[in-house]
């Protein structure tokens, strides 16, 4: 590069080959066509196709599995109200007599809180107890997905006979 003369015809020459023309790059840069995009959105619908009906079953799956764990913890806990009281809660003091310590008589003489709070099956609904019970000495169930006592699948009832 000449110094004395910076514009001189040989450096302006020089600077001109050396940059890339700007039309060669703004060609070579492209988006996508409407065919590829029609073909990812193919693929995409295909595989939600697949998999969402197998990511619904589980939902209801999971509440049946949770329905008997609380159906199994529910239990637990009147079993150790009977140790301590030698009897389980009347049925007018239900299930509530795990929590808070019953005033109606029979007033357990040995009451514990044996829970926290109790839990609303999967659905929102509260537990169930009986007692005496129709399948055991005392019965918790949930009556499933739909409320009702009876019913098949996801509308089953889920109890501590099971």
């Amino acid at each position: 590069m000449n110094l004395e003369n910076p514009n001189s015809a040989s450096d302006v020459q020089t600077l001109n080959t050396t940059a890339a023309p700007l039309g060669r790059k703004a060609k070579q840069q492209r988006g996508f066509t409407l065919i590829e995009l029609m073909v990812v959105l193919a693929i995409i619908g295909i595989l939600a196709a697949l998999v969402v009906p197998n990511v619904l079953g589980r939902a209801d799956d999971a509440r049946i599995t949770a329905a008997r764990t609380d159906v199994g913890n529910l239990s637990q806990a009147l079993k150790l109200y009977k140790l301590d009281n030698q009897r389980f809660p009347t049925a007018e003091q239900g299930l509530q007599a795990l929590v808070v310590r019953p005033s109606t008589e029979p007033v357990p003489s040995n009451w514990k809180s044996y829970l926290d709070k109790l839990p609303a099956d999967p659905w929102g609904r509260p537990y169930q107890y009986l007692n005496p019970g129709l399948k055991g000495e005392v019965d918790v169930m949930s009556w499933g997905a739909d409320g009702k006592s009876g019913g098949d699948g996801v509308n089953a009832d889920i109890g501590s006979w099971q």
